[in-house]
């Protein structure tokens, strides 16, 4: 059982003792801390916070313990419901909020909840002010409302509606040629809200839709994460149905993956490398990812004379560069999709929707897409912390031992030697240390992705 404290957010497991895991309590005491917070930020200001949630078993407890600790406070709350990460970021400028909160897990399983905090802008708070946030539910200094100035409640129906109503304004979503190539997608929603989002949006752009896993009752039918070993339904699914791709999200629809007309993964490295090809081949700029995610976007980005960066691991991280370097698309390789002429966020309706449009323009096979990218392969494992496992000494002992390679200590420890790198970093939601690597072979990656990995659990 496990409470976490970082700069993503306030993550844990439902039930056990307070402190140690996300219990009411600690729920309840990281809300006042974050509604605190807005208080101080805005002092004299009418104040009010979009909050929406996925669709896991605790949601609707967390949502309400969350919602009326803030109405305590005397903070107005614009509820979204069942909704997505994204929905809920563009929901707080759209409503002129100061903040919101998205009650997900991401891809963690179902006995997992979480606190993702936003500012005014819709956007993840940075390290500074999460760590405010952390220091203020330390002190327990709140100071809450009277019966006279308690918030309200206001329910709002179709932000998903309102989510695909913009997505579909953006000028590179092409939805007439996308409607005219008659696609055929099946869906993986995991029973949360991308069951909602993402056909709906495929509706909207007249492609056939196969449901797999759309009912969002929270009960993930296999692992979250949208990795190849736990989609093998999808895989069956889009070759029984002669689907001409399949679709699959986390969770909170902030991850993106698609799997080819032949059952094979596209990658979800390379959904931020589509996006970017194709918004790069109408308007040429720069992009970001961070160091975890695949040499291939640097190579599709100098193709289209563009200049590539590569940030610390974390959304926050990426937009800071991304705003920095005037990137017009960027993101994470785990199919995190950021396309800042809709918002500075994940967001995998904006990825399916240009992913398409690509698609549609192309007017070949999925799998044929992807062979004309450059062949990279990834191994991504992660090492359990155990007390015989201190990670910071672990990642100061490999920096050490490989200090004569190119290093990296911006965020772990990333080491690029001539065809391949490892990065090796501490989780910001997890009690892992995760271990990337990325080889011209699967074969390669994953030798040297168990090789980082014996090394650590041999110190």
């Amino acid at each position: 059982m496990t409470l976490i404290k970082s700069i993503s957010g306030i993550r844990g497991t439902i039930g056990g003792n307070i402190h140690e895991n996300l219990t009411p309590i600690d729920a309840v005491k990281f809300a006042s801390a974050y509604g605190t917070w807005l208080q101080q930020k805005y002092p004299n200001t009418t104040l009010s916070v979009v909050l929406g949630r996925d669709a896991r078993i605790s949601g609707a407890m967390i949502q309400n313990l969350v919602q009326y600790t803030l109405v305590g406070l005397g903070i107005h709350i614009i509820d979204v419901g069942l909704s997505t990460t994204p929905t809920v970021e563009l929901m707080v400028p759209k409503y002129k909020a100061q903040g919101g909160i998205i009650l997900t897990a991401s891809h963690n399983p179902k006995q997992w909840n979480a606190l993702k905090l936003l500012n005014e802008e819709g956007e993840f708070l940075n390290a500074n002010e999460g760590k405010t946030i952390l220091d203020i539910a330390e002190s327990s200094q709140f100071s809450f409302a009277d019966v006279d100035s308690l918030g309200k409640v206001t329910l709002v129906k179709n932000a998903i509606e309102q989510h695909i109503e913009h997505v579909l304004s953006l000028s590179l979503v092409t939805v007439d040629t996308i409607r005219k190539a008659g696609l055929k997608v099946v869906v993986d929603g995991v029973n949360s809200s991308g069951g909602i989002a993402i056909p709906k949006l495929l509706d909207a752009l007249g492609v056939e839709t196969v449901k797999l896993f759309c009912e969002p009752n929270g009960h993930f039918p296999h692992n979250p994460e949208p990795l190849k070993e736990h989609l093998t339904d999808l895989s069956q699914t889009v070759i029984d149905e002669k689907a001409d791709l399949g679709i699959v999200v986390d969770p909170d629809v902030d991850r993106l993956a698609f799997m080819s007309e032949n059952g094979e993964m596209f990658g979800e490295e390379y959904t931020l490398v589509a996006c970017a090809d194709y918004v790069l081949s109408k308007t040429p700029g720069n992009t970001v990812s961070n160091m975890s995610s695949t040499r291939a976007l640097k190579d599709i980005t100098e193709h289209h004379k563009g200049t590539y960066q590569a940030s610390a691991v974390g959304e926050v991280n990426v937009v800071e560069l991304m705003k920095k370097t005037q990137a017009i698309i960027g993101g994470e390789g785990n199919g995190g999709v950021i396309y800042p002429e809709s918002h500075y966020g994940r967001d995998a309706l904006v990825g399916v929707a240009l992913f398409l449009s690509l698609l549609a323009e192309k007017k070949g096979l999925v799998s044929d897409l992807r062979a004309s990218y450059p062949n990279y392969f990834m191994s991504k494992q992660k090492i359990d912390l155990t007390p015989n496992i201190e990670a910071d000494q672990a990642l100061e002992i490999m920096a050490n031992t490989y200090k004569s390679e190119k290093i990296s200590t911006i965020d772990g420890v990333k080491i690029d030697f001539e065809n391949q790198w490892v990065h090796l970093r501490k989780s910001n939601t997890e009690p892992i240390i995760r271990v990337y690597t990325e080889a011209t072979s699967q074969s390669a990656a994953t030798e040297l992705a168990n090789r980082f990995r014996n090394e650590i659990l041999s110190l």
